[in-house]
C-alpha cells in the first residue's frame, strides 16, 4: 500500500542543532538571528518513513558500538546505481567516507602534489575552491559559458587548461551546483576525452544525481566507457536524496584498482567506517525509500514552477535559471544594477532572507543568489514575498 507523504507539513527545526536554522549560524553568516533560512543544502522535510522506522529500531537496541561496511550496506549502494542509473558497479569498488567534502580532501591529498592544478568550472560549489587551496594546489578555472539563460562548458578553454603539465585533476560537478545543469552524455564524453588525452583524473561529484527533473537523465561519468571508468572517481551519497546529511556517509566509487588502493591507503590511516545509524539509514533509504523520492521530486518540481511563475509575474527584473536537477535555484539579479555588496545587504537587511551570495561560487556568480526550495510551499511563498518587498522602490 502506497504511503502518501505530506511535504506541506511545517516542522520546527530551531531546537535540533540545525546549522540551517541556528541563530548562531544565521548571525555569523547573515548578520541577523531572525533571517529566514533558505541557504545551506538540506531539506525541511521529514525523510522516508522506512528510514525513520529503521533508525528507531536501531536506537531502541540501546548499544551503539563501532559499525562497519556490511555486505547489506554495500549491496544497497550497488543495487541503487543499477536501479536508478543502469550502472553495474561492484561492491569492491566502493570506499566509505563521512561525506563528499572529506572525500575530495582525501583525493587531492592522495593524487596531487603541492603546486599542482585542479580544474573547477565556476560558478561552482564553493567548498571546491577551499579544498584545492588548503591542500597547497592551484585552482585552474574553466568558467562555464552563460548564454541566453543556459550554461555550457567552454571546451576550447578546458583543452588548453588540461594541456598544462601541472594540471592533474578536474572536479566535475554533475549535476552542477549551483546552476542546475544535468550534463548530457555527449558533453560528458567530450570532457572525458579531453581528460584522457591530457592525463587528467576526473573526480565526479554526483551527490545530487538522484534529484533530476524529467525529461532530463543523469549519466554517471564512470558508466560511459571502460576508459572513462578507469580514469575516474565517482562520489555518491544518499545524503541529499533522503535528507540524511547529518549522518555523515558517502560512497566513493573507484573502479580502477590502482587508484582505489592508493586512496584506501589514505583512508585506512585515519580508520573511518560508517556509524551504526549511517549503515541502517543507507540500507533503508536505498532499499525502501524510492516511493518517497518519487513523491518528493513531484513536490520539488511544483515548487520550482511556483518560483518561476512568481518571479515572472511579481519580480520581472529577476531571472530564474531553471534547474534541470537539485533543489537549488539560481536567481539572476543583474538587471537591478546593484553591486554585490548592495545586493547582499538588500537580502540580509531588508528582505531578511538567508540566501547564498552568488559571488562565493567564484567567477560568473556575481549578482546571483542561490535559494534552497526544498521546503513547504507556504515557507517558499513567504520567502519570495519578502524578496519582492525588498525590491520595491528600486529603479
Amino acid at each position: 500500500m502506497m504511503t502518501a507523504y505530506n511535504f506541506d507539513e511545517i516542522i520546527d527545526r530551531k531546537r535540533t542543532d540545525s546549522i540551517k536554522w541556528s541563530k548562531k549560524h544565521l548571525k555569523e553568516n547573515f548578520n541577523a538571528e531572525d533571517s529566514f533560512p533558505m541557504w545551506i543544502a538540506d531539506m525541511d522535510f521529514k525523510t522516508a518513513q522506512p528510514i525513520i522506522d529503521a533508525l528507531i529500531r536501531r536506537a531502541e537496541h540501546g548499544i551503539y558500538g563501532y559499525g562497519y561496511k556490511s555486505d547489506e550496506f554495500m549491496a544497497a549502494a550497488v543495487n541503487w546505481q543499477k536501479k536508478r542509473n543502469g550502472w553495474d558497479i561492484e561492491k569492491e569498488w566502493i570506499l566509505f567516507t563521512p561525506g563528499i567534502i572529506p572525500a575530495l580532501n582525501f583525493i587531492v591529498e592522495t593524487f596531487c602534489n603541492k603546486g599542482d592544478k585542479v580544474i573547477i568550472q565556476s560558478p561552482v560549489y564553493y567548498p571546491f575552491l577551499n579544498i584545492i587551496t588548503n591542500n597547497g594546489c592551484q585552482i585552474a578555472n574553466n568558467s562555464l559559458i552563460y548564454e541566453q539563460g543556459e550554461y555550457k562548458i567552454n571546451f576550447e578553454e578546458l583543452e588548453a587548461i588540461a594541456q598544462d603539465s601541472k594540471t592533474k585533476m578536474i572536479f566535475l560537478c554533475s549535476p552542477h551546483n549551483p546552476v542546475g545543469r544535468v550534463w548530457t552524455e555527449k558533453e560528458l564524453t567530450r570532457l572525458g576525452e579531453i581528460c584522457i588525452r591530457n592525463n587528467v583524473l576526473v573526480v565526479s561529484d554526483e551527490i545530487h544525481s538522484d534529484l533530476i527533473f524529467k525529461p532530463n537523465h543523469h549519466t554517471p561519468f564512470g558508466k560511459i566507457s571502460e576508459e572513462f571508468r578507469m580514469n575516474s572517481i565517482v562520489c555518491t551519497s544518499p545524503s541529499k536524496t533522503f535528507n540524511l546529511a547529518g549522518l555523515q556517509l558517502s560512497n566513493i566509487i573507484v573502479p580502477n584498482e590502482r587508484l582505489r588502493n592508493e586512496l584506501n591507503h589514505k583512508l585506512t590511516t585515519i580508520d573511518i567506517d560508517p556509524g551504526s545509524f549511517a549503515t541502517v539509514a543507507q540500507i533503508a533509504a536505498y532499499n525502501d525509500g524510492e516511493e518517497w523520492l518519487e513523491q518528493l521530486l513531484i513536490y520539488l518540481e511544483e515548487n520550482l514552477t511556483f518560483i518561476d511563475q512568481f518571479v515572472k509575474e511579481r519580480m520581472p527584473k529577476v531571472k530564474l535559471i531553471k534547474p534541470e536537477a537539485t533543489y537549488l535555484a539560481w536567481l539572476d539579479f543583474r538587471e537591478l544594477g546593484l553591486s554585490d555588496l548592495e545586493l547582499q545587504q538588500l537580502m540580509q537587511k531588508k528582505a531578511k532572507i538567508a540566501l547564498d551570495d552568488g559571488f562565493i561560487f567564484g567567477a560568473g556568480g556575481e549578482l546571483f543568489q542561490r535559494i534552497n526550495f526544498a521546503c513547504p510551499r507556504s515557507l517558499l511563498q513567504q520567502a519570495l514575498e519578502s524578496i519582492e518587498r525588498s525590491l520595491q522602490g528600486l529603479d
